[in-house]
């Protein structure tokens, strides 16, 4: 029987992380809302757990109204004190009040965010061979962050910047044996 390979980060115990390493990790994300989704739990992760977030993402989405931008950006502080009690979600403050100036920041990109963050793709970085060859930031995800705080974002540093840019497909950095390496497009 052959062996499936994957990326060493799954861990191989938890079906949610895996499922999410086969079926979402690195495949292609558009749209402004989607891309944004992908920002503030980026942003949220910092600091924990990736499957904490995954955990709980669903919750985040009932929470933060489906990351609509437009919904997020009109929250006012009743909405932070809804958000601090609701304990499906990581409850920070400086987070919660990070996600809602990114969406009155996104709300000023020219293009929308999407367009913007996709700028940074960079579909030739090279085949890491194993999770040792992925670096934690780039001179991409450094223009990226820089950009994004331009227009104000938070929790965007470049690191979380390049976690952003392999979650939604700027770069393909499953490794070269991995089972869905080829499976996505860029």
């Amino acid at each position: 029987m052959n062996e499936v390979i994957r990326c060493e980060w799954t861990g191989m115990s938890a079906p949610l992380y895996i499922a999410y390493h086969d079926e979402e990790w690195g495949r292609p994300v558009h749209g402004d809302d989607k891309v944004f989704e992908r920002v503030s739990l980026e942003a949220f992760q910092s600091g924990l757990s990736w499957l904490t977030i995954l955990r709980k993402r669903e919750n985040f989405r009932k929470a933060f109204d489906g990351f609509s931008i437009a919904k997020v950006a009109a929250y006012t502080e009743q909405d932070v004190d809804r958000l601090l009690a609701d304990e499906g979600i990581v409850r920070n403050r400086a987070k919660i009040d990070a996600t809602i100036a990114n969406a009155r920041a996104a709300l000023e990109v020219p293009g929308g965010l999407s367009e913007l963050v996709w700028r940074h793709a960079d579909p030739d970085s090279p085949v890491p061979k194993s999770m040792a060859d992925v670096p934690a930031i780039t001179p991409g995800s450094k223009a990226l962050a820089k950009e994004l705080k331009g227009y104000g974002f938070r929790f965007v540093g470049p690191t979380t910047a390049y976690a952003l840019m392999q979650a939604i497909g700027l770069v393909n950095d499953h490794i070269a044996d991995c089972v869905t390496r080829n499976l996505t497009v860029h």
